[in-house]
């Protein structure tokens, strides 16, 4: 995007984040209520939610790359540890930005109305920098950058609005629930030469840098996103209570918190029937399988014999199989392997346990911040998020 389409998105953006925060401020929840926010057990990959923190963070962070950075100019290479100049409220920078930020929430954290005018405020500093801004990639870079947080925020609250069970009101624009679909044969993938990451130019995350050629073997790899329907065979015949399907952490984790079906699902029996937004509905049994952990993903697979398909294999076969069927952006979608950087690009930081990693997109990806390069890091037990998977036959 140039600078008029930055500014206009970057606009959307913002009020997609008020229109959640609206949602959760009707519901007593943007400050974050004790009782709704129960906590899982301990290392099960719990996520405190705190709308207005999550909302105010994006801010600050925006301000705090954009507005207060003196070197904004040399994009990646502005640096972490560059001059900034003084905030625009020291309070809300010491609130959203600082050591003390765990008081949100708390009767002295900021109210709504001051995080409301923050994120104003700072959108609108941001815009005017962008319109004197130079046409270039490397002066673009921060507010790419800023776009890029702040849809992914935007589909954190839609996440958090699932966990918390309020409905999305105004705030889907029109999102929603992947459609349900027919099931297609899987997909023969020839052996082959080919590209992945993505190639300089342009505003090429860290995580997709760089393109670089692979030998792929032959494959075949499941035309869609594995439904419900293929998901209950699992569940009746017993894979939540077979050990020998999990892995040694993923049977730990199904033990610990007494899984015997995804997040959020209430039967499986019959019907599919699901809390969706605080509403329990029968989920479409083509409709794919929503909110399923890694370990679920990889349980799944060797119950019915086949694999998670690699990085390499689904990214090829999205970039090059959608004439012949290949459809994604309904979940994310779990792959095999760990979080690890293509060759040729930046280091990654790396975590214990290792982070697995999601491609594609959900239904409640922005339009525009889904792309079929897209990666993601996360614990293998995050099932808050709108994730599922594919296979391959082993």
């Amino acid at each position: 995007m140039g600078r008029d389409g930055l500014s206009v998105a970057l606009i959307d953006a913002r009020n997609r984040s008020l229109l959640w925060l609206a949602q959760f401020e009707e519901r007593g929840l943007a400050l974050g209520a004790a009782d709704a926010l129960a906590a899982e057990p301990a290392g099960m990959g719990s996520i405190a939610v705190v709308p207005v923190h999550m909302a105010g963070r994006m801010a600050w962070l925006q301000e705090w790359w954009i507005t207060r950075n003196v070197q904004r100019l040399r994009g990646a290479h502005s640096g972490v540890d560059s001059l900034r100049l003084a905030p625009l409220d020291a309070r809300l920078n010491e609130a959203f930005g600082g050591a003390s930020s765990q008081m949100l929430g708390m009767a002295d954290g900021p109210s709504m109305d001051e995080a409301r005018s923050y994120l104003e405020a700072t959108l609108e500093q941001t815009l005017d920098l962008l319109s004197t801004c130079p046409a270039d990639d490397e002066a673009l870079y921060v507010y790419r950058c800023a776009l890029q947080h702040e849809d992914r925020l935007t589909e954190a609250f839609a996440a958090a609005a699932q966990k918390l069970g309020v409905p999305p009101g105004d705030a889907a624009q029109g999102q929603g629930p992947p459609p349900p679909r027919t099931a297609r044969d899987a997909i023969w993938m020839p052996a082959q030469r080919v590209t992945v990451g993505s190639a300089p130019g342009g505003w090429v995350p860290a995580n997709e840098q760089w393109a670089y050629e692979v030998d792929l073997p032959e494959s075949e790899i499941d035309a869609q996103a594995v439904s419900w329907a293929r998901f209950v065979e699992f569940a009746e015949d017993g894979g939540y209570d077979r050990e020998e399907l999990w892995r040694p952490e993923g049977w730990l984790w199904v033990q610990a918190l007494e899984r015997r079906a995804p997040r959020y699902v209430e039967q499986m029996r019959q019907a599919v029937l699901l809390h969706r937004f605080g509403v329990l509905q029968r989920a479409p049994a083509q409709q794919a399988a929503s909110h399923i952990s890694w370990f679920e993903a990889d349980a799944w697979c060797r119950w019915a014999g086949r694999r998670l398909a690699t990085e390499v294999e689904w990214e090829s076969a999205a970039m090059a199989g959608a004439a012949r069927g290949f459809v994604w952006g309904d979940v994310w979608e779990w792959v095999a392997g760990t979080a690890r950087a293509w060759p040729h690009g930046a280091a990654l930081a790396q975590s214990q346990p290792p982070r697995r990693v999601l491609r594609g997109a959900s239904s409640w990806t922005a339009a525009r911040a889904a792309h079929v390069k897209q990666r993601r890091f996360v614990l293998a037990q995050r099932d808050d998020l709108f994730c599922g998977f594919r296979s391959c036959a082993a």
